[in-house]
């Protein structure tokens, strides 16, 4: 799928947390962006996204990775190791 520029305006204080909070997830702001707009997408059309974050073993493994990355435990890979390549 192609891609559209889109350019906002947003006040700074809240542009600074997005940037931190996108930052702190090892994402993109653009990512940060696209995934809500494509929640709120599935959320009007009737589609829901909401069965696997519902999962108690999803929730589970989500909590558990986000307490690794914060207290610096999570064990990192390359690209090489984890695809070979």
């Amino acid at each position: 799928m192609s891609k559209a520029r889109i350019n906002i305006s947003i006040d700074q204080d809240l542009a600074d947390f997005a940037k931190t909070f996108a930052a702190e997830n090892r994402t993109s702001f653009s990512e940060v962006v696209t995934q809500y707009l494509l929640a709120l997408k599935r959320r009007v059309e009737g589609e829901s996204v909401e069965a696997i974050m519902a999962h108690p073993a999803f929730h589970a493994a989500m909590e558990d990775v986000q307490t690794r990355l914060r207290d610096g435990s999570v064990q990192w890979h390359t690209y090489s190791e984890v695809f070979g390549d």
